[in-house]
């Protein structure tokens, strides 16, 4: 069984989500154990960006802190390889086009799957252009994570049914960020899906408090949580173990 699709097994996951190298390296390195230990079922951690067009202002800031600090796409890649060696639980990237090209797909799926990451996020290529790095990372045994949104409409079933992992469902339009409410038309997308697919179904992009992680749960496979996730690291710096663990525990508990 693909390994990402494993994560959704024992009951509905918690996916979590951080930018690699904020506030620094030593920090994402600690903090991804801390993680998988507090109840999270996959991470996905974010590879900094200058122009991250599906960011909010939380994810940007964390993206320029990350790069201020030195962080680079081979300093992500032998960090990984270190929390390897510990670390069992699927971890993604989520990425964009534009550092995929400058370091090389090929070059780069490769280190993908030579530290042990199981699958990529490219919110920047639609699914139309999927083709542009599927065949290389299935060549590397990498699992590309298709995005639908309430946009997404006729097209879902067909991206449904190529999905491999989970399906990663947009919870709203708009970039991530912390919302206060949330509004419920992406259940009809993933009943959609569910017909022509058994891949599991995650929703994102807003969910930050155990009620919303809750309510979503209750249609959808899993949850991810970034920005909340992120805004804690801002606040709390290299001092944030604690409040992560307390965080994420509270929310698997409450999808649970």
């Amino acid at each position: 069984m693909n390994n990402i699709k494993q994560a959704f097994q024992n009951g509905k996951a918690f996916i979590a989500f951080l930018t690699g190298g904020d506030p620094d390296l030593a920090t994402t390195e600690a903090l991804i154990p801390v993680m998988e230990t507090a109840g999270a079922d996959l991470i996905e951690i974010g590879i900094p960006f200058s122009d991250p067009i599906a960011e909010g202002p939380v994810i940007q800031a964390a993206s320029e802190r990350a790069l201020a600090a030195g962080c680079t796409v081979d300093r992500l890649f032998d960090m990984v390889a270190r929390v390897r060696k510990t670390v069992k639980i699927p971890l993604l990237f989520m990425t964009y086009a534009n550092p995929i090209f400058a370091y090389g797909a090929e070059r780069f799926m490769k280190r993908c799957r030579d530290c042990g990451i199981d699958g990529i996020i490219v919110p920047d290529v639609p699914f139309e252009e999927r083709e542009e790095f599927q065949s290389v990372c299935r060549a590397y045994g990498i699992t590309q994570i298709f995005l639908v949104s309430p946009t997404s409409q006729k097209r879902v079933a067909e991206i449904a049914r190529e999905s491999e992992g989970f399906l990663y469902c947009v919870s709203s339009l708009g970039v991530t960020g912390v919302r206060t409410e949330l509004q419920d038309n992406i259940a009809e997308i993933i009943r959609t899906a569910k017909k022509v697919t058994d891949t599991p179904c995650a929703i994102g992009f807003g969910i930050s408090t155990p009620e919303q992680a809750a309510h979503m749960a209750s249609y959808a496979d899993g949850v991810i949580v970034g920005s909340a996730i992120v805004s804690l690291i801002a606040e709390h710096g290299r001092n944030s173990a604690d409040a992560v663990r307390d965080y994420v525990a509270s929310m698997k508990n409450a999808i649970s």
